[in-house]
């Protein structure tokens, strides 16, 4: 059966953190790593962590939880750092504030794909939006495809990034690229997409929702200039002409759907 490593980045999340840590925990599959990634915060984020790996040794549920606290160069840097430690066969970068939807999420996961001699590239699901609370706001607008590749993105992120769980062989082939601020994650999976394509291998559509996304989060706040680095991202791995096009599509369909 596969293994999981679920990579948690936080900075001063002591506000969030702890729904994000019991949603591991609960987990009934016994074959996960957690990796926290802390960017030295000063706030109870680590106090926090620090409980939550002692409580994990009592319960002795089979998972393995790490700490990391030191300064970053920012979220996509903390991501590469956690790629680098991960042992499981899969990663998931599940960050503070946003949870598991339910204690048997990895174990459903894990029976999909089975003992296959050889694993999917990405494995993909749905998501629920969550608010500050961690109760439940609406289903993801975009909606996954039922055979995902890496030209589906040209539509925007059909897939949440937290529902989309890499082969981890191939996250630490292919780092975030820190020249990107707030969308360095959707480059991030285009190009795991285009790796899995040069391989061969495939990407499991899971059918259920994998992950729930706590609503507000680094790019909706600095939403204008995510949007313009989401632009220069599509138009280096689609081209300009349909770049601007599919943006011209976009607005259309925001007015209508006003």
């Amino acid at each position: 059966m596969i293994s999981f490593t679920i990579i948690t980045c936080t900075w001063q999340a002591e506000a969030v953190l702890q729904r994000t840590l019991d949603s591991v925990s609960a987990q009934v599959y016994p074959r996960v790593q957690h990796l926290l990634i802390d960017g030295a915060s000063t706030d109870g984020t680590l106090s926090m962590a620090r409980d939550y790996m002692a409580r994990d040794r009592q319960v002795n549920n089979g998972h393995e939880v790490e700490l990391v606290s030191e300064k970053d160069k920012g979220l996509y840097d903390a991501m590469n750092k956690g790629a680098a430690m991960a042992t499981g066969d899969y990663v998931c970068y599940l960050n503070a504030g946003d949870t598991l939807p339910a204690s048997d999420t990895l174990r459903r996961i894990a029976e999909t794909v089975g003992e296959s001699d050889t694993l999917p590239a990405v494995l993909y699901g749905e998501t629920d939006i969550v608010d500050a609370d961690g109760r439940f706001v609406r289903h993801r607008r975009l909606r996954v495809p039922e055979k995902l590749t890496w030209k589906s993105f040209r539509k925007g992120m059909l897939v949440c990034h937290q529902s989309f769980y890499a082969r981890t062989d191939l996250a630490r082939q292919i780092p975030y690229n820190l020249d990107y601020r707030y969308s360095a994650d959707v480059d991030w999976c285009i190009r795991v997409m285009k790796a899995a394509e040069r391989m061969d291998l495939p990407l499991v559509n899971l059918h259920f929702v994998t992950a729930c996304f706590l609503e507000g989060g680094m790019t909706k706040v600095n939403h204008r200039a995510s949007l313009k680095e989401r632009f220069r991202i599509m138009t280096k791995h689609y081209g300009w002409p349909v770049t601007a096009a599919m943006h011209v599509w976009f607005a259309l369909r925001a007015l209508w759907k006003k």
